[in-house]
Parts: C-alpha cells; structure tokens; sequence
C-alpha cells in the first residue's frame, strides 16, 4: 500500500500542527492533490529549480520542504519568472509540493529543540511564546468492565499525558441511570424500563489540540449508543509553544570557546560575531533561519548570546547595546538538520502504517552563499 498525499500530509501535522504556525507564514499543500498516490517522497529544505529537476529525475511524487515556495499571494503563474518556472514545472509534472515552516520551527522536538539539544543545552524553554495549549479535564461516564479499554484509547488519542507518564486518569465507582426509550439500540438495558448499571466516572485531563481526538476516541470505542461525557475548562498552565529556545550550558565559557562549539556542532567553518570574545556566557538563546527580531526576548530572558543567522549590522548594533553577543552563523546553516528530522518523521509515520512509500532526502544540497 502507497500513502497518500493527504496521509504524508497527517504525518508530519500530527508532530507539528498547522495551529502552530504564525500567522504570517504560507504552510501545508501548495501544490498537487490530497488524495493523490505517493509512491516516493522527497524532503528538502527548499523546492529550488535543481530539487525539482531531481525529483523530476527519481520519479518522485511529492516534494516536502521546510521554506514555502508560495509564500505572498499570487496574481499570475507566468513560466518566464523564477517562481512561475517552479510552479509550471511542478504541475505538470503532477508533483505535489508540502511546506511544513513555522510550525516546524515551534513544535516540541522541531528544528530549535534540534539545535538547543546539539549544542547541549539544558532547563530548556520556548524563547518567544506564541501560543500555550490550555488544559482541559475530561470526564466519562463507563459500564464496569470497560474502564480499561476506554483508558487505553484516552492515553492513544494524546489524554492523560503528564511529563515522563501516561495513562493518568481517576475513576470512582458510581451508579448510572438511564431509561431506554422507543428507536433506541441500548447496550444494557429494555426499552420503556429505568435501569441502574454499576458505572466508573473516568476522568483526565488533555491538552485543547487533542481534545477533539479524545473525545472521538471516547465514542468510538464505548459501548454505550449514547456517549455521557464532560469537558471542564482548568486554571492549569498549559503547555507553551513558540519561537526559538533559551537554556543552559552545563558550565561557563567565552564567547570564543562558545563560537568554537557551535561550529563543531553545526558543520561550519567560519561563523559571524558580534560581541567581546572575552565575555563569559552560560546563558545561550538559539533560533533557526532569520531570528533577530528575538534580539530583546533573547536579553529579556537574560541570555548573553543569541545564535541565529542574517543578523544585519545595526540589528547587530542594537543587540550589542543591550549587552547581548550575536552568533550568526547563517540561515541555511542553521536549518539544514530540518531535512533529516523531517524525512525521520516521515519514515517513522509511513512504517507504523506498513506503507510502501519510499523517503528520500534531497542530494542538492541548496546553499547560497560562500565564503571566500
């Protein structure tokens, strides 16, 4: 069996939802059709001209790449500009293209908690919040004997996850009562009788993106025709989504020794600096791609040294004026490792649904700018 688009599509939203992504960004299916066969895909880091002339080579079926292709509105395809060349060859070529961006960038395990991990950072936080994702507790309502299937399917849909634990619930035993009335199909019971049934109240709490999944989980698989079930609003912090990270390095160093581990940890030869090489730091804020517009957040948060790219000079400036180092160390540079992560989270999806659909990470490998 070969995935579909919109089954390729649920994968990578399943681990970096769409409500994620800032408002001003263009993710999702730009090009091609959800129920279209996939029997390659191709993970890049942008749909250039030379990934799209590769994809045309391997036979691939859809494109996924971190940076939008269409990213502002369009008025016209025309094939003799840059963006209309891509779009034309696309099309018919009948190649999907997928864009997961921001929503990448924020998630939890996305491209900045990639970054933060490699460079070995801990007590690690959201360094700009966007968004929180506000707990709910859910409450139902189960004949005894199926409290443990109805557990098992909370826990499968994303319910009673707290830290390292799954499964938290509470149950306390009760008496239901219920009369079946003509039209009904009752699991127990005779229609026109009241019954009494020995129930448990089921309840756990479930962050507001999978309630909806929760509770679909809860009616597909209890046995009742009519489902009894709440949903409370809580005063819990729930659990906060954003841009870039701030953490910890396990112990103080210089600017310099800090510029020297983050070109081991990202491949780089030669990186852009803005600050005393002198300086000691232990306080490291990171945001993949173009992240200066986090310079005050970062110092908020009392960072001494923001890692990032296309850092502009007064930008720069600005940064040094608020006793914050700038670590530029490019955009492309600093999100590449996108591409592995994204193409593991497909592999991942597409096996545990036995799909024959074959991932293949882009060869091009897309820099634009050199050093010499």
């Amino acid at each position: 069996m070969y995935a579909k688009v919109q089954t390729i599509a649920q994968i990578i939203e399943s681990k970096a939802p769409k409500h994620l992504a800032e408002s001003w960004d263009n993710i999702g299916l730009q090009v091609g059709d959800p129920r279209h066969e996939v029997k390659k895909v191709l993970v890049s880091l942008d749909a250039t001209n030379e990934v799209i002339d590769e994809a045309e080579a391997k036979d691939i079926d859809m494109i996924v790449t971190h940076h939008p292709l269409i990213f502002n509105p369009l008025k016209s395809i025309n094939k003799n500009l840059p963006l209309g060349k891509k779009l034309y060859k696309l099309i018919k070529k009948d190649i999907s293209l997928y864009v997961a961006h921001t929503n990448f960038d924020i998630t939890s395990g996305g491209i900045n908690d990639i970054l933060a991990q490699k460079l070995g950072l801990e007590e690690i936080q959201p360094l700009q919040i966007t968004s929180i994702d506000s707990l709910k507790k859910l409450a139902v309502f189960v004949p005894k004997g199926h409290e443990d299937r109805i557990r098992t399917a909370l826990a499968s849909a994303g319910a009673g996850w707290i830290g390292n634990y799954s499964h938290c619930t509470f149950q306390v035993e009760g008496t239901g009562t219920f009369m079946p009335l003509k039209g009904s199909e009752p699991f127990i019971g005779e229609i026109g009788r009241l019954e009494k049934v020995e129930e448990y109240r089921l309840e756990t709490i479930v962050h507001e993106s999978k309630l909806t999944k929760a509770v679909r989980a809860i009616i597909s698989s209890h046995p009742y025709e009519e489902v009894a079930y709440d949903v409370y609003s809580l005063d819990n912090e729930g659990q906060p989504f954003g841009l870039g990270r701030v953490g910890r390095l396990p112990h103080k160093v210089t600017l310099k020794e800090l510029i020297e581990m983050v070109k081991n940890v990202m491949e780089v030869d030669i990186v852009k600096v803005a600050g005393n090489l002198r300086t000691e730091v232990d306080k490291v804020a990171i945001c993949g791609g173009s992240g200066a517009s986090t310079i005050h957040q970062a110092h908020f948060k009392g960072s001494q040294v923001l890692i990032t790219g296309d850092v502009k000079y007064h930008q720069a400036q600005e940064a040094i004026g608020l006793g914050l180092s700038i670590i530029d160390v490019g955009h492309w540079e600093s999100e590449r490792f996108a591409v592995a992560a994204l193409c593991e989270i497909i592999k991942k999806g597409l096996e545990d649904l036995k799909s024959k659909t074959e991932v293949l990470q882009s060869e091009i490998e897309g820099k634009v700018f050199e050093y010499c």
